[in-house]
């Protein structure tokens, strides 16, 4: 591990040291998004210590651009959550057949282990049952994974429909899970203080966590979801870092999203700074597109804030369309709106359609409008500041 994060360091040292580089350079956020999704992050997730190797790379990256650890003594937040994982064997087998895991079935995220073997019920067109052991098979048109805080009595599996020519009638299982009651996990949480009114804080956030892996051989990179977000709230923290701004500008990157919100919730009720300080907080989340413009979530309740942006946008052409969209729990401002701080939620559209599968990939993320949204952010941040 030592190794793993001397080798951490010395990539965000040369992140910061690289010259000539810029800070919105796309070959720069390319390369942490790379770096991200790559097999040694093992999709940031509960096995292989993924999510842990991605918190330590980060904080060694905030470290290293100069930013300062909000609670003044270390930039990770820690704390624990109740996860279901998959560590290790996983295999299905139908009417005979090996199903090929993450491209053929995905097992149910709540899904209990199982070593078993047995012919299937029908329920319905759909829906196969192997009652004694337990086992429920669905299937589906697109296989979309994600993580359970409990564990369930059952094995669940999803298999694409054109994986069989006839109907599933015998199915073998091989699979282990372990549930982890306090799964550790850190927030990363990084400040450049104000030059003029340190108490006035603008937040940056995005999750860093996605679904990890799926047994031993399979894992899901996220580079849409969310390493997209985390590259681009980098490269905007490495900016601000050698550009100090009136105002301190915060930056959080969450653990637990994609197990319902956990590190924002655990956040806005142990902040580490004090949330009235707040006078705004950007969420990202999927931001490797933009073909279509983004989408505003609370843009509806804060539209002051809202018409700062789209009279930006319209005047120096950065994006093709900014679409407000109402309230929504959706991604990690929720808490903090509940707790009364003004926050934006944003995602771009277009492009890709990989979303929580093993086809979100940095190779195929085409990061259309990352320079314009980098810009647009910097000119939001510039305005709220006047």
């Amino acid at each position: 591990m030592r190794k793993q994060l001397f080798i951490y360091f010395l990539f965000a040292c040369f992140v910061t040291l690289s010259q000539p580089v810029l800070s919105q350079d796309i070959q720069t956020a390319r390369t942490l998004l790379d770096t991200l999704t790559s097999k040694t992050m093992w999709g940031r997730g509960y096995t292989k210590n993924g999510m842990s190797k991605a918190a330590d790379f980060i904080s060694a990256s905030f470290k290293a651009y100069g930013l300062s650890p909000m609670d003044g003594k270390t930039f990770k937040q820690s704390f624990s959550y109740a996860a279901n994982t998959f560590p290790g064997k996983m295999s299905v087998r139908l009417n005979g057949k090996a199903l090929v895991p993450g491209k053929e079935f995905i097992v149910m995220p709540e899904s209990k282990g199982s070593n078993s073997q047995g012919k299937l019920v029908q329920k319905d067109s759909l829906t196969f049952i192997q009652p004694e052991q337990r086992i429920i098979l669905a299937l589906k048109d697109k296989l979309t994974w994600s993580v359970a805080p409990e564990q369930a009595d059952y094995t669940g599996i999803e298999v694409l429909k054109t994986v069989l020519s006839g109907k599933p009638t015998d199915i073998e299982v091989n699979i282990e899970s372990q549930f982890i009651p306090e799964f550790q996990a850190a927030n990363i949480c990084g400040i450049v203080k104000g030059t003029s009114k340190p108490d006035s804080v603008l937040v940056l956030s995005a999750h860093y966590d996605h679904l990890g892996g799926m047994g031993a051989n399979v894992y899901f990179p996220g580079a849409n979801d969310n390493a997209s977000g985390i590259s681009f709230l980098m490269t905007l923290a490495k900016y601000y870092a050698r550009h100090p701004q009136a105002y301190s500008i915060a930056f959080i990157c969450f653990a637990g999203e994609e197990n319902g919100l956990a590190g924002s919730k655990y956040f806005t009720e142990h902040p580490l700074l004090e949330l009235s300080k707040i006078k705004f907080l950007t969420n990202v989340d999927m931001v490797g597109t933009g073909e279509t413009g983004i989408t505003v979530v609370n843009a509806s309740i804060h539209p002051k804030e809202f018409a700062l942006l789209q009279q930006i946008n319209s005047k120096e052409k950065y994006l093709v369309k900014i679409n407000p969209r109402g309230k929504a729990a959706n991604s990690d401002h929720y808490f903090f709106t509940e707790k009364g701080v003004p926050a934006f939620f944003i995602y771009t559209q277009g492009g890709i359609s990989a979303y929580h599968d093993i086809y979100d990939l940095p190779k195929t993320l085409p990061f259309t409008e990352y320079k314009d949204l980098f810009s647009l952010f910097r000119d939001f941040y510039k305005g709220l500041m006047q």
